[in-house]
């Protein structure tokens, strides 16, 4: 018998678990593993912790569609691509102090979790990364903590305006069908003494900032 197996048969032999279906949450926290166990068979298992091991890869989690909370903090994991996108009723995610380098990578990997509210991914290399925090705001529009600190709707503001920069010239080049390489400069402050201009109104659902002058 392997030493994770040995792991999980003590720890359900400890909670006192006789089925499988019974088990909804394990905590395998400070074994010394190096790899996750196959948990394969826990089909309803909502919590997990593997927290302060020496796991560097990611496995066996394919099968764990109802995970709601994962401690993954402490470890050596480098990558989770593959490993977690399944796992859609995620609501607390733990990932700190590891090794994760690519930002996008794992950015990708957490975008259709639609319930994902907590995520911690400091102390990571990729943490460092100067469009790190404004960059995960914007691809995981869920999470509500970020890094034990709450996202405000100010820092959701300047995540739009940085990361939608395309869209937003794809919106100020359209005017009534036709597209322009120029700008349209902002509305101008209204004063009495002049004639009336008419108001450029973009279809419903495109307008954006201000109404603009023709």
């Amino acid at each position: 018998m392997t030493k994770n197996h040995e792991v999980l048969k003590n720890q359900l032999k400890i909670c006192g678990f006789k089925k499988d279906n019974d088990v909804t949450e394990l905590y395998l926290g400070e074994r010394g593993l190096k790899e996750v166990p196959d948990l394969s068979q826990f089909r309803i298992l909502m919590y997990l912790w593997l927290n302060n091991n020496k796991i560097e890869k990611l496995t066996f989690l394919k099968h764990n569609c109802c995970l709601r909370e994962l401690y993954l903090n402490n470890n050596e994991i480098r990558n989770i691509a593959g490993a977690l996108r399944h796992a859609h009723s995620l609501q607390i995610l733990l990932l700190h102090n590891n090794q994760m380098k690519n930002l996008e990578t794992t950015v990708n990997e957490l975008k259709g979790m639609m319930n994902l509210q907590t995520l911690n991914l400091f102390n990571n290399p990729l943490s460092q990364d100067c469009r790190y925090r404004l960059y995960v705001i914007y691809h995981l529009h869920a999470v509500l903590l970020l890094d034990r600190k709450e996202i405000t709707v100010k820092e959701r503001s300047l995540a739009l305006n940085t990361y939608n920069h395309k869209k937003t010239l794809v919106l100020q080049s359209i005017g009534f069908g036709k597209r322009t390489d120029v700008p349209l400069l902002p509305k101008a402050p209204f004063n009495k003494s002049w004639s009336l201009t008419k108001v450029l109104r973009l279809p419903p659902g495109c307008e954006f900032g201000n109404h603009l002058v023709k």
